[in-house]
């Protein structure tokens, strides 16, 4: 098929009467009739064949021969043609004899085409074909996620006739072909890991459509799984073979010779080729450098819009950013690469605009002036009589006026030239949003592969080529800002003993990083400067103290902690710091420092904060907040958890939340910062509420989103904690430590952590993570197959909870005993035990652990030979686990729903839901993923995809024998029995 035109669906004429806007009907499914909200019967079987065949006939006239053929084919009854105006009869007096009208001899259906979801859908097909061959993917892909979730299930369900026959099978082939597109443009976006489960769903349901396996196949190498890519081809080649005698087709046979020889643009999403900046040529401005590199896109976007000005316009560009981040640099080779637009001139100055004596507008257009050939003696005094007489000599000309430096839009405005033709281009560390007209540019430091490039050009090839990685770590400690990157490079090359090595060294100091960046009149310190100089004293003070977090960018309320301020306060005073681009706007109510600016703020900050004791506060406030609104998040997501009373008070009340949702997304947007200001706080006095914060935020260790973070800085809270005898806080933190271990599947470890917790607490007196840490226990020796041990803690758990009033506490040690006596097979008690856990968390109102307990309560009805019920705990299991973004749990829940759908002999929804908890990933870590495998392989046997499934069991086996879990035995059986025929 031609993946930019859509199949020949016919397109539905426009109606020829007013429109009835209330109607609506739909052909995508079941065949309905709804006005307004009200769903309209569409009456008999032989009615509905009617209602179809005048729908789709596009409102031309249907003659009653037609119909009766439509409806009953060669063999109509001997009152056909009575029977067609009655259905008509009662379809006029539903719909309105506007509606369905007659004319010569037969009927015709008048509506809107909005009125027919077939027609919104083949509009929306078309857009979306276009959108694909213009290269927008995203846009057609969801275009087309919009066109097939107008399908409800068969098409023309349950309506008979000839004709909705053909029209069904028509339209269930063009829903194929358009569900094969969108899968195509999800693997050309890269999106294959999440198209695996849904092609695997489909090659079970249409095993013969060869476009599917082939999709599968590519869907599966590009996931790293080229066995099973390879089996799937194998499957097909023998079930072709088996069903019709015939061999796949040349695309799928040359899909697996490109597999087997990992063909490397095969394992790579085509991109989208974006048209090369058109290059251009300026003149008659400061030279520009002869190592310029990258921006490619700044390059192109600033060319484009100074080209406009040969139109009918005055183009006017304004580049704004950090000291030493190159707006003259790129200005300056933007122009010049423009020259040929403007043939009458280019004009440049340098407004001064970052230091104290900025460049006077009078004085600049009296030169200007000069250069464009007036005389002297004609040059007025006044600023309005130079600004006019200025736009009048520009009259007729092209010209490009370069003004560099600029303080702020007052001082540029009387230099725009005013005529079309002509353009100015602005560089400025002011954002100049006051200018009117002007196309805001704001430039970045470089991407890496410019920074290295850039390093490369002025260092040369050979020295970076050697120590390439010492090379990265340079411009990584320039933080890619050109500026600095040409004075580290300008320093090495003026210095032939160095090594790239010995720079890198000097640079890995980030106290003497400044210092070290500066090379003859160069100085990084020196530029930021200029900038901090021009500051009113709060927002110096801002800017020293906001320096001081550890976070990637920080969010305006914490800001306001940190600042001891109001929000719109500290808002007028962030904005004021991101207009003098010392700070980033990262996004709406976001804020973050370039690593370099950040480095010399904390400089300023030793330098001028007074008292210095302010430093330590304003971090102290940081923390009380981030640890005072986790809780009130910990507090919400999990209603009646002691937790929260048992941690360290705050001076700050944090956040609060209405919705549970915000909550959780505050939770996950600040992550990042949580647990960079947990590791600063670690090491000093403030280590209590640091892991304490850990504990109130533990989720995020459970989510998988951001488990690798967490655990870094829980362990090196335990050091600390252990360095300074502070037996209560590092049981505290090896809780924490513990839970990691447990969601990566590292029993060993966990067991180890958590054993060190309940000791320790006890001796410190702190209860809390002394049952904690029995819970833990008992699921790592639940899931290492010691099972009286593990019900042994878990009873403790339960009493310990009890005794803390922790009814959370006690739900979760039940629904884990439930676990047990389903392997010790025990059924009805592991029911009722479960049971009594969803009571627990029900009544609490705990809806993330009453997704555990439905989980639990879902295996032990599988356990019980009683699937239908145990997919329905599971089914609701799983949409709590999304609505409290829990996605490892989510995953581990598809595999949990694959083994239901395998005990209930439902192999292509089993093979579906597994794909899903690989795509995902599970609890457990490799332990899980090497059982998914193996639920998944049993499926695919089951639908016939031998090879496929034994691919499956070999990668469980490895995985197994690597982690020494006891299912490697499973997996072994299951490799040695022998290959069954589809």
């Amino acid at each position: 098929m031609d993946r930019d035109s859509g199949p020949r669906v016919p397109n539905q004429r426009a109606p020829l009467a007013s429109e009835d806007a209330e109607l609506h009907f739909s052909v995508l499914g079941p065949v309905r009739v709804r006005r307004g909200a009200q769903t309209l019967p569409p009456g008999s079987p032989q009615q509905r064949a009617l209602l179809v065949a005048l729908l789709l006939r596009d409102g031309r006239t249907a003659t009653a021969h037609e119909l009766i053929d439509a409806i009953w084919g060669e063999e109509p009854p001997s009152q056909a043609l009575a029977a067609i105006r009655t259905y008509a009869s009662r379809l006029r007096k539903a719909l309105t004899s506007e509606t369905l009208v007659s004319e010569s001899g037969g009927y015709a259906l008048r509506i809107g085409r909005d009125a027919l979801d077939l027609a919104v859908a083949q509009e929306l097909a078309a857009e979306a074909y276009k959108a694909n061959a213009a290269g927008d993917r995203a846009q057609a892909r969801a275009l087309l996620n919009k066109v097939l979730g107008l399908w409800d299930g068969e098409p023309l369900a349950n309506v008979p006739g000839p004709y909705a026959e053909n029209q069904r099978t028509r339209l269930v082939e063009w829903g194929l072909q358009l569900l094969e597109t969108r899968l195509d443009i999800d693997l050309e976006v890269g999106r294959h890991a999440e198209a695996v489960s849904e092609l695997t769903a489909l090659t079970a349901t249409h095993p013969l459509r060869e476009r599917l396996r082939e999709l599968l196949m590519l869907a599966l190498y590009r996931s790293g799984r080229q066995a099973e890519a390879l089996a799937v081809y194998a499957d097909t080649r023998r079930l072709l073979a088996d069903e019709l005698g015939v061999d796949p087709r040349p695309e799928l046979s040359s899909l697996q010779q490109r597999i087997l020889q990992a063909d490397a643009e095969l394992a790579r999403p085509s991109e989208e080729s974006a048209p090369p900046p058109q290059p251009t040529r300026p003149a008659q401005l400061p030279a520009t450098v002869p190592d310029f590199t990258g921006r490619v896109s700044f390059v192109a976007e600033l060319g484009g819009q100074l080209a406009t000005a040969e139109g009918s316009v005055m183009a006017v560009s304004a580049l704004a950013g950090i000291g030493g981040v190159g707006k003259t640099t790129l200005a300056v080779h933007v122009a010049h690469q423009a020259r040929k637009h403007f043939p009458d001139g280019q004009l440049y100055v340098d407004l001064q605009g970052t230091g104290n004596r900025a460049a006077e507008p009078e004085t600049v257009l009296g030169s200007f002036l000069r250069a464009l050939g007036t005389a002297d003696s004609a040059i007025p005094d006044t600023l309005d009589e130079r600004a006019a007489l200025y736009r009048s000599t520009l009259d007729g000309r092209r010209i490009m006026v370069l003004l560099d430096n600029a303080r702020d839009a007052a001082q540029v405005r009387p230099l725009l030239p005013g005529t079309a033709g002509c353009a100015a281009l602005i560089t400025s560390r002011v954002r100049m949003v006051d200018l009117a007209g002007a196309h805001l540019v704001d430039l970045d430091v470089m991407s890496p592969d410019e920074a290295l490039q850039l390093f490369t050009r002025i260092v040369g090839a050979e020295r970076v080529g050697a120590e390439r990685e010492a090379a990265l770590d340079v411009v990584a400690a320039c933080g890619f800002l050109p500026l600095a990157i040409r004075i580290a490079a300008s320093r090495l090359a003026a210095r032939r003993t160095w090594t790239v090595s010995v720079l890198a060294a000097k640079l890995a100091d980030e106290r003497r990083r400044l210092d070290e960046l500066q090379a003859g009149d160069l100085a990084v310190k020196a530029t930021f400067e200029l900038g901090y100089g021009q500051l009113e004293p709060a927002q110096a003070r801002a800017f020293r103290l906001l320096g001081l977090a550890d976070g990637p960018d920080i969010s305006l309320a914490a800001a306001g902690a940190v600042l001891d301020l109001p929000p719109h306060e500290t808002e007028d005073l962030l904005e004021a710091l991101v207009d003098t681009s010392l700070l980033e706007s990262a996004a709406p109510g976001r804020y973050r420092y370039h690593d370099l600016v950040r480095l010399y703020a904390r400089a300023c900050a030793e330098r001028d904060e007074q008292p210095p004791a302010e430093r330590e506060a304003a971090l102290s406030r940081l923390l009380d907040f981030y640890l005072a609104t986790a809780a009130r998040v910990f507090a919400m997501e999990r209603p009646g958890d002691r937790l929260v009373t048992h941690l360290e008070p705050t001076g700050d009340a944090g956040l609060t939340f209405t919705r549970l949702e915000d909550a959780q997304d505050w939770l996950y947007a600040e992550a990042n910062c949580l647990l960079a200001c947990a590791r600063q706080a670690s090491p000093g006095p403030q280590l209590r509420r640091a892991v304490d914060l850990l504990w109130a935020a533990q989720n995020l260790a459970e989510s998988g989103a951001n488990s690798k973070v967490y655990e870094s800085v829980a362990c090196a809270a335990v050091e600390v904690a252990r360095s300074a005898g502070d037996t209560r806080t590092e049981a505290r933190a090896r809780t924490s430590v513990t839970n990691v271990h447990l969601v990566a599947g590292r029993y060993d470890e966990a067991d180890e952590q958590a054993a060190q917790a309940a000791s320790l607490a006890r001796a410190a007196n702190d209860p809390a993570p002394v049952y904690w840490s029995d819970n833990d226990r008992g699921i790592i020796a639940f899931n290492q197959g010691r099972h009286a041990e593990a019900e042994e803690h878990l009873r403790r758990a339960m009493e310990g909870s009890r005794a803390d009033g922790n009814l959370p506490g006690e739900a979760s040690a039940l629904c884990n005993l439930s676990r047990i006596h389903v392997v010790t097979d025990r059924p009805d008690e592991a029911i009722a035990l479960a049971r009594e856990g969803v009571a627990l968390y029900d009544r609490i109102g705990h809806a993330l652990r009453l997704a555990n307990a439905r989980y639990a309560l879902g295996i032990a009805l599988t356990g019980a030979d009683r699937p239908a019920e145990a997919l329905q705990e599971l089914h609701t299991a799983l949409g709590l686990f999304e609505s409290n973004r829990q996605r490892l749990w989510e995953g581990t829940t598809h595999f949990r729903i694959a083994q239901a759908h395998l005990a209930a002999r439902r192999p292509a929804q089993a093979a579906q839901h597994a794909e899903q908890a690989l795509a995902i990933g599970c609890i457990g870590g490799d332990r899980t993923r090497g059982n998914t495998l193996i639920t998944l392989g049993r499926a695919l046997e089951v639908l016939g995809q031998a090879d496929r499934a034994r691919a499956c069991w070999r990668e469980a086996l490895l995985l197994h024998e690597q982690s020494g879990a006891a299912e490697a035995e499973e997996a072994r059986q299951l490799l040695a029995t022998p290959l069954r025929a589809a």
